[in-house]
């Protein structure tokens, strides 16, 4: 791996282990202050911008990879500034718009859509949802800015803003909610903080790309330039909005608020999986943008993509096999309620395994786009869309949440099986079988054996003490052999361990 993008992996699984340490330490703390009903309306929010993330219309991924590319060629940084001036204004329109429409729904939405919570009066659910469309627009933009940050290879700087606006927002949510303990101040607290965080972000992109040129205009000719790979990012958006956030609005429409919440917090849980898998591709995708530029650095991209593969590999099995393993026991230390663990293990054993396969389709998912190619993407999630939606709304209607991350599970085993095949004939026809045995396939059923087998072997009525370091010690054990059964990972320990003794 070259320099830049040893640095940017190591900055971002700094950043994001920080981010994932303090979010998840203060989940208890909310449910705590606020209940679990007003969690449950912080999900209601997730899903909410989960589906709005279709109004991306792929400007943030057509922005970070034209950036990457762009900084590989000289005298392009004019038309950098032009098109992340061009894209600015469109986000900031489409920002201003989703709040807007946002306060006028919100008394539709309390009444008609969520389940009518038993502590919190219509008026109240209106105004907090009203609060949650103002968080949206001030978040907004943040996604455009931090991708041209991305694209830069400026993630060091990235992961320091994002690590401090998260200890801000969580610690600074915290205290105010000792004082005054209601959603409201929760979403409140929401709006300053990442206002400051678009805020940072825009101004650090800005300053990168300072020139003494002429000013910077909007330009259609530009956006007219890119609107091919555009649009296709917006259409995969929505396809997979529809893939991934139709399990939380039926179950939002379908379940009391109380069981809602139970489910989005197994799913937030198991998403704090992306704290490891976005830093890994951030680091890896704008140096595949790069490399795929020229037919001579087939050699180099191929290495860095197996590598980038193992490494995703590593990083994510081992602690997504063993929360499938030992979710009863984790969220016994962790939640401490009898109540809360009997309604959430099993979906989060479920939905962890299914976030698990998905971080494995990744490496392939970011070498596509590093080519501008998204025909295989659409046509897989356009199929999927048409097989698996109405079977998610089949299986939700009939088992309610334990339904729908069967279809989780299903969506990414039907990529992995069909979709990854046709990656490797399109680009790396030659690849395809290290990707599968060395690169997945032996780390997956090492890592597998290890977490079942210590599983299995856990003596019953164990103290909290013994379960603490049992779990810890199987982390260790599976991380250790996923990195010896990989070529990239035997390759690591020779240089990062025994170079060091010598």
């Amino acid at each position: 791996m070259s320099d830049s993008v040893k640095k940017n992996v190591i900055a971002n699984i700094y950043g994001k282990a920080w981010t994932s340490i303090i979010s998840l330490a203060v989940v208890p703390i909310y449910i705590k202050l606020i209940g679990i009903e007003a969690y449950g309306l912080i999900g209601v929010y997730m899903s909410i911008l989960g589906l709005l993330a279709v109004l991306d219309m792929g400007l943030s991924s057509t922005l970070s990879r034209e950036l990457a590319r762009q900084s590989f060629t000289d005298g392009s940084r004019h038309e950098s500034r032009n098109l992340v001036r061009t894209l600015e204004l469109v986000y900031w329109g489409v920002g201003v718009a989703i709040g807007v429409v946002m306060f006028f729904l919100s008394p539709l939405i309390a009444k008609s859509w969520i389940q009518h919570p038993k502590g919190i009066s219509i008026d109240d659910l209106t105004n907090v949802l009203r609060i949650m469309g103002l968080v949206i627009t001030v978040q907004w933009p943040a996604s455009l800015y931090s991708g041209g940050l991305m694209g830069l290879q400026r993630q060091v700087l990235l992961n320091w803003i994002r690590v401090s606006i998260v200890t801000l927002q969580h610690g600074g949510g915290v205290l105010l909610l000792l004082v005054y303990p209601s959603i409201t101040t929760y979403f409140v607290w929401q709006i300053v903080m990442n206002g400051l965080q678009t805020l940072l972000f825009a101004g650090f992109l800005w300053k990168t790309l300072s020139s003494e040129e002429q000013r910077t205009c909007f330009r259609i000719d530009l956006l007219k330039k890119h609107w091919h790979f555009a649009a296709n990012m917006a259409v995969i958006s929505i396809l997979i909005s529809i893939l991934t956030q139709l399990d939380k609005v039926l179950l939002s429409r379908m379940l009391t608020l109380q069981m809602f919440g139970y489910y989005m917090l197994a799913f937030n849980i198991a998403s704090s999986l992306n704290y490891i898998i976005s830093p890994l591709y951030n680091a890896f995708y704008p140096r595949f943008c790069q490399l795929a530029v020229s037919k001579d650095y087939y050699d180099s991209l191929s290495s860095l993509y197996h590598k980038g593969c193992q490494l995703m590999c590593a990083a994510v099995l081992p602690i997504a096999l063993l929360i499938a393993c030992y979710s009863e026991q984790i969220l016994t230390l962790w939640i401490r309620d009898p109540v809360v663990v009997e309604n959430t293990h099993v979906l989060l054993s479920m939905i962890v395994i299914g976030t698990a396969l998905n971080a494995i389709l990744t490496m392939p998912y970011a070498l596509q786009l590093a080519y501008g190619y998204t025909k295989i993407v659409l046509v897989q999630n356009i199929i999927c869309v048409i097989v698996l939606a109405p079977l998610l709304i089949v299986l939700a209607k009939n088992y309610g949440a334990k339904g729908a991350p069967i279809v989780w599970l299903l969506l990414n085993t039907g990529v992995f099986i069909f979709a990854i095949p046709a990656m490797h004939r399109r680009f790396m026809q030659h690849e395809m079988k290290k990707w599968y045995v060395l690169d997945v396939g032996i780390p997956f059923l090492t890592v597998s054996l290890v977490s079942f087998m210590s599983y299995m072997l856990l003596p019953s009525a164990s103290s909290m003490i013994f379960s603490t370091v049992w779990i810890s010690i199987t982390l260790i054990l599976s991380t250790c052999l996923c990195l010896v059964v990989m070529p990239a990972g035997r390759g690591w320990i020779r240089l990062y361990l025994f170079k060091k003794t010598i």
